[in-house]
């Protein structure tokens, strides 16, 4: 903040304050749940779920933005927050629009691809949370 000379504020107890600005920062990394099991990335629409030591794991709210994943039994979300959906339109309007839902296009239909079948790797080797550094 000193370097841009801008006024440090604080966000005092509006909690919403502090949600939106994780949203505008990691807005790439969310997630919303799947009607039948855990939550679908929105940018892959891979099935992710919230880590059991989070304190929204038994919330199991609709809509949340990540920090990262983390690849145990299951593919999970770590140091994940609650988000309002309109918040990602608002606050990333390149990358998200409100659609009409009942209309989808074409293109939408063909997005979800899956990579070639190699039968030298497992299935999943190909996400990125699966590698190793």
């Amino acid at each position: 903040m000193d370097k841009y000379k801008l006024d440090v504020v604080s966000a005092g107890k509006n909690f919403t304050k502090i949600r939106k600005a994780i949203t505008a920062g990691f807005f790439f990394h969310g997630a919303r749940k799947d009607p039948q099991e855990g939550y679908r990335t929105l940018v892959e629409n891979q099935p992710v779920y919230i880590h059991p030591s989070s304190a929204l794991f038994q919330r199991q709210p609709d809509w949340v933005i990540y920090h990262e994943l983390v690849m145990t039994t299951k593919e999970y979300m770590r140091e994940a927050t609650v988000v309002d959906p309109k918040w990602l339109v608002e606050l990333a309007p390149r990358f998200f629009k409100v659609a009409d839902p009942t209309k989808m296009s074409k293109r939408k239909r063909q997005e979800r691809i899956e990579p070639p079948y190699d039968r030298y790797h497992e299935p999943n080797s190909w996400r990125l949370s699966k590698r190793r550094a």
